[in-house]
Order: C-alpha cells, then structure tokens, then sequence
C-alpha cells in the first residue's frame, strides 16, 4: 500500500500545513519561482515514487497562476512516478463557467477539469463547485460546502 504525501501549492500554505499536521503528516518539499518572462517553474523536493500523493492548491487569488502551478505540481509528481495524484481544490477555477449560456461561449470549468486530467490528476477533491453538473472525464469528489469538515479540519 503506498504511502501518502500531501504539497501545498502556493495559493494557501497554511491550509496545507493544517491538512498535513491534522493527518500527523509532514507537508512535502516544494519549490516554486517566477522566471523573469513570468513562466511558472516548479520542483518537487523529495521523491514520490510509488506514493499517493495529494497536492492542496484553491482556484482563488492569482487564479491563472494558481492553476498553472497545480498543473505543474501534478504532472511534475505523475512523471516523477507516483501512484496517484489528488488535486485538492477548496474553490475550483472557473466554476461559474460550467454551461454554454451562449453560443460560441466555452465552457471554461470542463476545459479546467480536462487540463487537470491529462496533467495527470487521477481525482479531484472540491468544495466549490457552481454547480456538480460539470462534465467531466476525471472522478470529482464535491464535499459541497460542508462546514463541518472545515472545522473538523481546522
């Protein structure tokens, strides 16, 4: 049975800390930069190999920052061979755009849960969804806005 390992984006430090401290875990080793063009680069400090690893990252803030890095995180950990990836997204990016309102509008929260699914994300934990009707081809465990498991976490 693998062994589990929790990163924490940059989005939310402290909700990671917290996370990994509730499961007696330490947080893993992540380092992120800004090269001068503005390009994400991220390195994963330790190795993950045959791990269960869980990245916590919310889609708030600097969101197209905040996601590029979770996509970087996750594939970073899949190449590196890890069993499996768990994107943990308190609020997820581009919730609100989970339907076709108009024609020639995209879909941006299906796109989002595509890119997350071919970066290697094998399942998705979320809080946040504008709706759960999202369609997508990645398994999604919505919590829903469940306030007793943010207490029970924090």
């Amino acid at each position: 049975m693998p062994n589990i390992k929790i990163f924490s984006g940059s989005s939310h430090p402290d909700l990671g800390q917290k996370i990994a401290d509730r499961l007696g875990l330490e947080l893993g080793k992540v380092v992120t930069k800004k090269f001068s063009n503005q390009e994400t680069c991220v390195e994963i400090g330790e190795s993950v190999r045959g791990e269960d690893v869980y990245i916590v990252q919310s889609g708030c803030g600097e969101i197209n920052d905040n996601l590029m890095e979770l996509l970087i995180m996750i594939n970073a950990c899949k190449i590196a061979s890890a069993s499996r990836v768990t994107a943990v997204i308190p609020c997820f990016p581009y919730a609100r755009q989970d339907k076709k309102d108009k024609s020639r509008a995209p879909i941006s929260a299906k796109l989002v849960a595509n890119m997350l699914s071919v970066s290697g994300a094998d399942h998705i934990i979320t809080m946040d969804l504008h709706a759960s009707q999202i369609q997508v081809s990645i398994l999604v465990h919505y919590l829903g806005r469940k306030i007793g498991f943010v207490t029970h976490i924090l």
